[in-house]
């Protein structure tokens, strides 16, 4: 129990802790019908995002005594607004975001009305963090693009409106920050929007709805300002409070829900967990399980309270079947009768945010749903130019970028597009050797050909065409620098299993280019596709039942492992011809060497372009410390054994 003073009076007022639970049950209750908003900030550098979600805070009153007075302490050391309140500092919390004065994290607040709960995320404004902008944008129902009354419309205010469209937020806010700055010019405020509703209209904005404010003077965010009486409509804080949120919009749509966990306690229950992405289910409905395309109908939907009637978009249920059908994480389960498509190749809008230029050919993980498959990327169509909207000719996609694309996944999935279903429609790429997430994608639609090209099964396999030729098909993939010594074993390799009567092919990176990869140069996207045509063809050569040689100097990891990932286990054999870089420079028997250290030949490996050694190679031989004759004894030995 705690005792309490009347205001004005000296007669105790005693608050029970019975007391205090009905305030929090009655506190509880009366939030626990209101809808919520979930809406972002965004736009360029220093257009006030941090200082306006501050400013919310305060005037929604979600501030705590000791929070406002940390404020004021803090606002006076590191503030930007010379001693007087600095609302930024409530969300950016980093310290290199207080040093600099930008947002690099996304910063997610909640606050409530009386009218509504909200959850914002303060994006990043500088080009650098554009990545991080679209992960606060991905669940956003709103967003509130900001642009400094100084400034106009700047490059990344159009980056941002992009992004904004092309997530599919079709509630947008133009908040014309900083008025004050600009003497509240009415002038100025429609001259801004004037120039910004060109550019929405070619990105096919439909509707914005343009307020002038300032977040530091607090005009126009929860109350109306003096300073502005020109402007009729209605505050930030209003109109935040009123837009519609179509919580609707994914049920009325055909079921869908991703199997997140087969939930297996016992020898007699079998249930699949997932959260519902769109749709209703009940009992007894007809279901289809993707890609396989097994039917049953829904058994029951378990809970620790009992079974449901039904459950909704949005929900996180487990399901039951009537029937014993294959299904696992990563599947899709939907309505029987209005299925999703099932593809491995589509087209899709990708942003790419890793500092690495995205490498066409090269194997991405991609993530989709509750399922991650290995995904390559083609050169883009196009990329977009987000000032102008060009679509530019490009061989690849920097940080940051948008362009279109076609992606081939090495299995079929069940998906949808974006527009329709983010959940089934977006993905992500991530980079299989450091596990960072590269790029943030929609797609459009699957291309025509993944469904018109099937594969045709044949009655004399791979197996047939090796037992026929008496050994066992696989490739023994010669890596190392160039001037290692990996054309001179691999020829002596192939020369001693011809003789002992193994049927063999050497596929050589000089002989190669001279045909099948002629049209290549030695960028990193070149090398990429190199190694992809030679692992595909070297992969149909094993299907013939050959022992295959390739020597290339193949300097990445990802791809060497992309073409093991195409091969049956226990038949692909990776040798590092290791040779140091000064005892392959000197022998140089090409000369590339001198052409590359005097900046005659770019991109060469070890000199320009970097050479990845391998970190699990099944055998491993030193040129230094072998001939090549003892080197090319050796692996014929780890063939045969093999």
């Amino acid at each position: 129990m705690t005792t309490e003073m009347n205001a004005g009076t000296q007669n105790p007022v005693y608050v029970t802790d019975a007391l205090i639970a009905e305030d929090i049950d009655a506190y509880l209750l009366k939030h626990q019908h209101k809808t919520m908003l979930r809406f972002i900030t965004c736009g360029s550098v220093d257009d006030g995002k941090s200082t306006l979600i501050g400013r919310l805070l305060y005037d929604t009153k979600m501030i705590f005594e000791d929070q406002l007075a940390s404020l004021e302490k803090d606002s006076k050391a590191v503030g930007t607004q010379g001693g007087e309140i600095d609302f930024a500092l409530l969300v950016d919390g980093l310290a290199a975001e207080r040093e600099q004065g930008i947002t690099i994290d996304v910063a997610y607040r909640f606050f409530a009305t009386e009218k509504r709960k909200f959850i914002v995320a303060d994006t990043p404004g500088h080009e650098q963090y554009t990545r991080n902008m679209v992960t606060g944008a991905s669940t956003a129902d709103l967003a509130v693009i900001l642009i400094d009354a100084r400034q106009g419309v700047l490059t990344q205010t159009r980056r941002h409106s992009y992004l904004v469209q092309l997530l599919g937020i079709r509630n947008v806010v133009l908040a014309i920050n900083k008025m004050d700055l600009v003497g509240y010019s009415q002038e100025r405020f429609y001259e801004i929007v004037k120039d910004y509703s060109h550019f929405a209209k070619q990105i096919g904005m439909e509707a914005f709805l343009p307020i002038p404010i300032s977040g530091l003077k607090g005009d126009n965010i929860a109350t109306k300002s003096h300073e502005m009486s020109w402007y009729q409509g209605p505050t930030l804080l209003q109109h935040l409070e009123e837009a519609p949120i179509n919580d609707t919009r994914m049920l009325d749509q055909s079921f869908r829900m991703a199997v997140q966990w087969v939930n297996r306690p016992n020898l007699d229950f079998r249930g699949f967990a997932g959260q519902i992405g769109a749709g209703v289910v009940r009992p007894g409905d007809a279901i289809r399980v993707l890609p396989s395309g097994k039917t049953t109908t829904v058994k029951s939907i378990p809970t620790f309270d009992g079974d449901l009637d039904q459950a909704i978009a949005g929900q996180s249920v487990t399901l039951t079947f009537a029937d014993e059908i294959d299904c696992s994480r990563g599947d899709v389960i939907v309505q029987a009768d209005a299925p999703c498509e099932v593809a491995d190749q589509f087209e899709a809008t990708v942003v790419w945010m890793d500092e690495h230029a995205m490498l066409p050919g090269r194997p991405y993980l991609l993530k989709i749903g509750t399922q991650t498959v290995t995904a390559t990327v083609t050169e883009p169509k196009y990329e977009v130019n987000v000032n102008t909207l060009e679509h530019l000719a490009s061989k690849t996609l920097g940080l940051n970028a948008i362009g279109v694309v076609n992606i081939s996944t090495d299995r079929a999935i069940p998906f949808e597009a974006y527009a329709t279903n983010p959940d089934l429609g977006g993905f992500i790429l991530i980079d299989r050797m450091t596990n960072a997430t590269v790029a943030a994608g929609m797609i459009h639609f699957a291309l025509r050909r993944s469904q018109n090209i099937h594969w045709q099964a044949v009655d004399v396999n791979r197996e047939a065409h090796a037992a026929l030729k008496n050994q066992k098909a696989r490739v023994v993939w010669f890596t190392g620098l160039s001037g290692s010594g990996k054309s001179t074993i691999a020829n002596l390799v192939e020369k001693k299993l011809h003789a002992l009567g193994k049927h063999t092919f050497l596929l050589d990176g000089d002989n190669v280019r001279h045909g099948l990869n002629r049209d290549l140069g030695f960028t990193d996207a070149d090398r990429v596709e190199n190694i992809r045509r030679v692992g595909e063809v070297a992969k149909l050569m094993t299907d013939a039942g050959l022992i295959v040689l390739t020597a290339f100097i193949s300097p990445f990891r990802s791809e060497r492992r992309m073409v093991r990932d195409l091969m049956a286990p226990g038949e692909f054999m990776e040798v590092w011809v290791n040779t140091p870089l000064e005892v392959a420079e000197a022998r140089d028997v090409k000369g590339l060497y001198k052409k590359a250290r005097s900046g005659q030949l770019k991109n060469f490996t070890g000199i320009d372009s970097p050479y990845e050694a391998p970190e699990l190679a099944e055998l491993t031989v030193n040129t230094v410390e072998l001939t090549a004759e003892e080197a090319a004894e050796r692996i014929v030995q780890a063939i045969l054994a093999g």
